[in-house]
């Protein structure tokens, strides 16, 4: 195994008209893939914390925030593929290119802060899944998901079309395990649609709400999603790139879709099955394990487990492309894979070892991930509406103005969450 990830821009791109010549059904198959990718992250281990405690604590109230998160998520991916798709470069590649080097530090610091509150939270979920599943301490467990990690990311050495099969059969598999959980606990399909109706109930749902966000909306997948785009498909001129934009667009939609099911899924089920009975304190991971053995069966307890561990080996190998994609496009530079990834798991692995609370580590992570958002939706947006470098392509005016208020409601869920932290 090479030391040394190539990002997927840097892959030999495949001609549209030979990707199309397959038939219809093969090539539109073989059109989609990029979003699966970036799904696995919407569903990595800190949306089962963040999840999970919002429908232990606050039932069906926070509905509202996993749809919201789920949609704002579907534009943001899909620019981003855009400007892969347009320009031939990642996102940070633009970055570089357009800022002065400053701007390009700053942007590049934050993100690899970024980076390692996502493994944080994809190290100690794959290690709580090894824990339940086989009782393996969770030291060694985190270590094993890192030799896990790297065996999936060999894939890559093959062509991007084997690691996005990987990576979708995960997704596939966790999507079904939820279902299947839904199915069997039951949910008030009339509290669920009631929980649509924005409001923050009590204390420590702002807290929770901005989580959902930082676990659904992650910034390295805004980065990475360029990267997956860039260098896939070959397109030769407007016509062609309109192509892939449409195949491109159904992908988001689709993948982010499956998604959005699952932390759904999740939220709802602990809604029925733990604030139902009046267990609003989960306490963790592991509780949430032994309450649905206790209250839904093994077999719901073993689904559980075993997508946990499928969500934190996946998404931990998409997260350790993407801070591959993040330090080349920003700096023009990389380090060897193997030391990428000993310095991001160093926090994950002083937190197991410090016998620190999993899920409520898990929760802090992903509210740092959403005060990290907005360093990524404004280059976004910036770059996506300017017609110099997206030419034909450019944002219209009404999706500027939507992507803008996605930014702005991300900043003010941040902003609330400082004010109810330390003011209210």
């Amino acid at each position: 195994m090479s030391t040394t990830a190539k990002p997927p821009a840097e892959t030999t791109a495949v001609p549209l008209d030979k990707v199309l010549a397959r038939g219809r059904m093969r090539g539109t198959v073989a059109m989609l893939g990029p979003a699966f990718i970036a799904a696995i992250a919407y569903v990595d281990p800190g949306n089962f914390s963040t999840n999970l405690s919002a429908g232990a604590e606050f039932g069906y109230a926070l509905v509202w925030v996993v749809v919201l998160a789920n949609l704002m998520a579907m534009p943001v991916q899909f620019l981003s593929a855009k400007i892969g798709i347009v320009t031939g470069k990642t996102l940070p590649e633009v970055c570089r290119d357009r800022y002065p080097a400053p701007v390009r530090w700053a942007l590049w610091l934050q993100a690899e802060i970024v980076a390692m509150a996502t493994d944080l939270a994809e190290f100690v979920g794959a290690a709580l899944g090894l824990y339940l599943l086989f009782g393996i301490p969770m030291f060694p467990a985190a270590l094993i998901t890192a030799v896990a990690a790297f065996i999936v990311l060999a894939l890559q050495a093959r062509g991007f079309r084997p690691f996005e099969r990987a990576i979708a059969a995960m997704l596939f598999f966790i999507i079904g395990g939820f279902i299947y959980q839904l199915l069997r606990i039951g949910a008030d399909a009339g509290q669920a649609l009631a929980g649509l109706a924005p409001s923050l109930p009590g204390s420590g749902s702002a807290y929770l709400a901005v989580g959902i966000i930082g676990a659904t909306v992650m910034p390295h997948v805004v980065y990475l999603h360029s990267a997956l785009t860039s260098r896939r498909v070959g397109a030769s001129n407007d016509a062609e790139r309109r192509k892939v934009l449409h195949f491109e667009r159904w992908d988001v939609i689709v993948a982010l879709g499956m998604a959005g099911v699952i932390n759904l899924s999740m939220l709802m089920v602990a809604a029925k099955l733990f604030h139902g009975s009046g267990n609003t304190t989960i306490g963790g991971i592991e509780n949430a394990h032994a309450g649905l053995a206790t209250l839904a069966g093994g077999g719901a307890a073993l689904v559980f487990a075993v997508a946990l561990l499928a969500s934190g080996i996946s998404s931990s190998s998409v997260g350790t492309f993407a801070g591959q994609v993040v330090m080349a496009g920003f700096l023009n530079f990389r380090i060897p894979l193997v030391l990428r990834r000993l310095i991001t798991m160093l926090p994950a692995l002083a937190v197991i070892g410090l016998g620190m609370n999993a899920t409520d580590v898990l929760n802090f992570s992903q509210v740092v991930l959403s005060f990290g958002i907005p360093f990524a939706l404004v280059p976004l947006v910036l770059i996506t509406r300017d017609r110099a470098t997206m030419g034909a392509f450019s944002n219209s005016r009404r999706m500027t103005a939507l992507m803008t208020l996605i930014t702005a409601v991300i900043v003010g869920l941040n902003a609330y969450l400082l004010y109810d932290q330390f003011l209210g």
